[in-house]
């Protein structure tokens, strides 16, 4: 009786792990048709089933999970090698990530099972188009030509591969290569919108920044890339030689701003010689070399760097007015002039543009009037005596009495001697014409008032010299 109850117990405990073991492989069956529905709907051929298949594949790929719709499609082709939608979708996915030979495998694939089918074939001939005209732009952005390369990416590669990361930076690359950083910093957003840690893009959108010498930004992005990936070479190089470029500038700008100008000069051309393409920067770099080099007195360096500026930017005003102080130093009168009243003229207002004009053409009218100490040969700082002393001699060798053969030529540099000698021998006059007053009315010429070496005109010429000539012989007067 005994025994009978615990046979009795036994089965029970058996016949409810039985259950239990029924019960788990039945509800692990159940989740394996409803995970596996589609595929097996797929391998079936089962239309509607497909058709959701392909619905979320259509639904990943508005969203740009690219990834996830392959991977769908990937598996359905596994669970059924003759299920030609799904090689047709994977093709023109890869197509549109430009993978070229995958896709064109996938293409070929379809094409065995449905030969003939225009569409594909269309699509693969399109494929090809987009592969060669990557290549061509690669090409053509190594040789130089961006326009071209661009054209490539935006009317083929970018049409019929339009998820084609390596298109897209390859654009960022041309549009900064021909100096459109706007546009370049607009396509890296787009890029970084889909994956804001593409390390790339990061790198080219700091860059064109950078270009646009707004260093705070592109040392974020910089700092952003090298977070994710602190060993990354590019990301360094740009950080860093940023860094060293700032820390250059701003130790040229102190020593000039202290005075220490000769050094100011040292680290403004290593700042220069850092980067030679970054016009942006540039820019302000050869206008404080330019400042710098006019205080030092060196104008024809100090005209090169100010040249630099304006090549750069023809409008800044102030790289007019620092080029017009140097020209003066090179004894450019016109030169300055010319600058100096552009400068003006973009800046009417500004005074001290006008007083460094006006210095300017006082010394320009300065330097085409007669030298009179030179035609009388004397040192500007000649005593009268030694004046009067010139004066004689040269009026005596230059008479025109005294040189019969070359009458015309002696008249003329007679009257030039007597010019000379009326300015320069008279304190006042001198002194005026010494301060830079113009004293035009004081000089003779052909018909004009003054003095006048001939008289009347006739062929008798008497100069009275105080004391005669040196050395006695004529006193008070002499005749020729």
């Amino acid at each position: 009786m005994e025994m009978g109850i615990n046979l009795c117990g036994f089965d029970l405990v058996a016949l409810r792990g039985f259950i239990y073991t029924v019960i788990i492989l039945n509800f692990v069956f159940c989740c394996q048709l409803l995970l596996l529905q589609p595929l097996v709907a797929a391998t079936d051929g089962k239309t509607g089933d497909s058709a959701a298949l392909f619905e979320r594949v259509s639904e990943s790929i508005k969203v740009k999970k690219y990834s996830v719709a392959l991977a769908e499609l990937n598996a359905a082709i596994e669970a059924n090698p003759a299920l030609s939608e799904a090689f047709w979708n994977r093709a023109s996915i890869l197509r549109q990530l430009c993978r070229y030979e995958e896709s064109e495998e996938s293409y070929k694939k379809l094409l065995d099972m449905k030969p003939g089918n225009s569409v594909a074939e269309k699509e693969l001939s399109q494929l090809q188009q987009a592969k060669s005209a990557l290549d061509s732009a690669n090409t053509l952005f190594d040789s130089g030509d961006y326009t071209k390369a661009l054209e490539y990416l935006e009317k083929v590669v970018l049409v019929f591969s339009p998820a084609c990361s390596k298109a897209k930076l390859l654009k960022v690359r041309l549009l900064t290569a021909a100096k459109d950083y706007s546009s370049a910093i607009a396509e890296t957003g787009y890029i970084l919108k889909e994956d804001e840690d593409d390390l790339e893009a990061l790198l080219l959108r700091g860059r064109a920044y950078y270009y646009l010498a707004d260093h705070d930004i592109a040392i974020r992005h910089y700092q952003k890339g090298l977070r994710l990936d602190p060993e990354h070479g590019k990301l360094k190089r740009a950080y860093f030689g940023l860094k060293n470029l700032l820390k250059k500038t701003k130790s040229a700008e102190d020593n000039a701003s202290k005075g220490k100008l000769r050094l100011a000069v040292e680290e403004y051309k290593a700042a220069l010689a850092m980067d030679p393409n970054h016009s942006a920067h540039n820019v302000h770099l050869h206008l404080g070399l330019c400042k710098v080099l006019v205080k030092l007195g060196k104008g024809k360096d100090a005209v090169t760097s100010c040249t630099e500026v304006l090549e750069i930017d023809e409008d800044l005003i102030e790289a007019l007015v620092q080029r017009g102080e140097a020209k003066l130093l090179v004894e450019d009168w016109e030169g300055a002039v010319a600058d100096l009243k552009l400068a003006a003229e973009k800046s009417p207002q500004d005074m001290h543009v006008r007083e460094v004009l006006m210095r300017a053409q006082k010394s320009l009218k300065l330097s085409q009037r007669k030298d009179w100490y030179k035609i009388l040969g004397v040192s500007k700082t000649a005593s009268m005596s030694e004046i009067k002393k010139a004066y004689k001699k040269l009026a005596l060798q230059w008479h025109p009495d005294k040189n019969v053969d070359n009458r015309e030529e002696a008249e003329a540099k007679f009257r030039e001697i007597a010019s000379a000698y009326e300015i320069l021998g008279d304190e006042d006059k001198r002194t005026r014409y010494d301060r830079g007053e113009d004293i035009d009315d004081m000089r003779m010429g052909p018909g004009g008032g003054g003095f006048n070496p001939f008289g009347g005109g006739g062929q008798q010429y008497t100069f009275h010299f105080e004391g005669g000539f040196p050395g006695g012989g004529f006193p008070g007067g002499f005749n020729f």
